[in-house]
């Protein structure tokens, strides 16, 4: 199952530290074996279909660390790196299976014939198809129609009898008011017809109530067995779905073993989410520590088109995802040396803030790229707020006004009392302040026109924080407008104007394939990552808390 790689790679440092895999740049070993991967799956015409639909995959550098191995290499005067190959990776399945020569098996191969999960699977099929023959069953579907017909049937006889009703009695009202009087004979007359066309009504309704009872009845019968079926199909698929996690014992470099019911106890969410333990590197690390392969570095690409959603290009590298894989590498890491994550590095320790403007409400800043506008999670971590509720400790209010993500650079207000805040805060609420990000794009873009709007609705993408997707049923709206200043093969240079304030809005318009279709420069998370975040927030146009003024401030990017 390992590879080894075709070209010499004696040439090639050896990572110190194995990889932080939510945040890194491809060892260059990594990069050569990924270009080997790449180059087989090219190769296999009978999966190009599927491929081309997207699917990511992983590769995992080692070193061979069985005795005899290690004997022999001795022996031959080899060293190190003579041992070195990779494993490969994909994630889910491929071509409806599990099992791939040129791949790692699964952790547990779900798919095997006599194995649990595919009898009890049949089992849950078999329930669905059930469900499925009840409800196109052409008895049940007269069965509604009838119930349909004479329930509208009854509700028209009833309204009429009512209205029947109304006017007889409006009439014996008119007779009884008649100027000669009317005899007791003629009033007793018309007391034993009212009596008896409340009689017959009631009779009618009485009849239609028992009609619609049968009717409800005989739906109820399909009813009842279509939600016991239902009821029956999720018992049995959350007991399933339990059982299939308790089978993926996911290992780690000290050879401590848990299943994925233990591992995401300890998470917000409990309970493992679909397809847990079915991504590529939980696969590689699982195959490298059962067969006493040490991993050195991971990397993980995308292959072919881009979900419907997410946003994802063909060839690019991408970090572990969140919501499935963090709890699992968590434990799978322990007893390697990991690098540290690169986010909790204080690049900016040394760095003074730049006041662009500054009087006794407010002030704006021009925040450097790999800074936070906020706390984040880890209080510690250095961030604009913590800076300047040091440098004004009398500031009133939560002073930031709006945020810029940690990797864009730019103008950042800042209000100094809780007033001038809340003044502030209505002002974007309503939209009434202006903005313009400057931002060079990974690559020359085929738009035709300089200016355009972009509008795609954005949401969290709940498995892997802190990325968004586009989605037309979860999605808020989000609203860019854009101007191209410059273009060429490799870099395009732009202006975006956000009419809304999504999270990532300017980097996701960017990066989809139904808006620009081309990444930010540098953006590492729906695109390549650079020596930086090429987005600067440049312009800002507000109205003075106090005077009234119209304040406009300008900080050109340093790109």
């Amino acid at each position: 199952m390992i590879h080894f790689f075709k070209k010499p790679v004696s040439h090639i440092a050896l990572p110190a530290k194995f990889t932080y895999p939510f945040h890194y740049t491809p060892h260059p070993l990594c990069v050569l074996a990924a270009e080997e991967v790449k180059e087989y799956i090219a190769g296999r015409k009978e999966w190009q279909e599927e491929l081309a639909l997207g699917k990511m995959f992983g590769v995992l550098v080692v070193v061979q660390e069985t005795e005899g191995t290690m004997d022999k290499a001795k022996e031959k005067g080899t060293d190190e790196k003579s041992r070195i190959g990779y494993l490969a990776a994909f994630s889910g399945n491929l071509a409806g299976k599990n099992l791939h020569c040129y791949f790692v098996p699964p952790v547990y191969d779900l798919l095997q014939p006599q194995g649990f999960f595919k009898i009890e699977e049949e089992q849950i099929s078999a329930i669905n198809i059930r469900i499925n023959e009840l409800e196109n069953s052409p008895s049940y579907l007269e069965m509604k129609e009838k119930r349909e017909i004479e329930t509208e049937q009854a509700q028209a006889e009833l309204n009429q009898g009512k209205a029947e009703l109304k006017a007889a009695k409006e009439a014996r009202e008119i007779r009884r008011q008649s100027p000669n009087g009317i005899s007791e004979e003629e009033q007793a007359i018309l007391i034993r017809e009212s009596q008896y066309q409340k009689a017959e009504y009631k009779r009618k309704e009485k009849y239609w109530k028992k009609r619609l009872e049968e009717r409800e009845t005989e739906v109820n019968r399909f009813k009842d067995e279509i939600e016991r079926l239902k009821a029956e199909r999720k018992e049995r698929s959350a007991a399933l779905q339990q059982k299939l996690f308790g089978e993926f014992r996911m290992l780690n470099a000290k050879g401590e073993v848990k299943d994925l019911c233990t591992i995401f106890e300890q998470t917000v969410r409990k309970v493992p989410p679909g397809g847990a333990g079915e991504c590529a590197l939980p696969k590689l690390l699982q195959y490298a520590y059962l067969h006493r392969l040490k991993p050195l570095a991971m990397a993980e690409f995308w292959w072919g088109d881009s979900p419907k959603n997410e946003i994802r290009h063909h060839g690019y590298y991408y970090p572990s995802c969140k919501g499935k894989c963090e709890p699992i590498l968590q434990h799978m890491l322990q007893g390697l040396e990991v690098d540290e994550n690169p986010l909790l590095d204080n690049v900016h320790k040394d760095t003074r803030l730049e006041i662009v403007f500054e009087d006794e409400w407010l002030l704006v800043i021009n925040k450097p790229a790999g800074m936070l506008s906020v706390p984040g999670k880890t209080e510690d971590m250095d961030s604009v707020y913590h800076r300047l509720k040091k440098k004004y400790p009398d500031a009133t209010g939560p002073m930031i006004v709006h945020r810029l993500d940690m990797a864009t650079s730019g103008l950042l207000l800042v209000a100094k009392t809780k007033e001038a805040h809340r003044h502030l805060q209505a002002q974007f609420e309503n939209r009434s302040i202006k903005k313009r990000y400057i931002a060079l794009l990974d690559g020359g873009i085929a738009e035709a026109e300089k200016t355009g709007i972009i509008s795609l609705p954005l949401c969290l993408n709940p498995l892997d924080r802190p990325r968004q997707i586009v989605s037309e049923e979860y999605g808020k709206e989000a609203v860019t407008e854009y101007q191209i200043i410059a273009k060429s093969k490799q870099y395009t240079r732009i202006a975006f104007y956000p009419l809304t304030g999504r999270t990532h809005q300017l980097r996701v318009h960017a990066a989809h394939p139904k808006g620009l279709d081309c990444p930010i420069l540098g953006d590492e998370l729906y695109g390549k990552k650079a020596d930086r975040l090429y987005l600067h927030a440049e312009y800002i146009e507000f109205r003075h808390p106090v005077y009234g003024d119209i304040i406009c401030i300008q900080k050109e990017p340093d790109f």
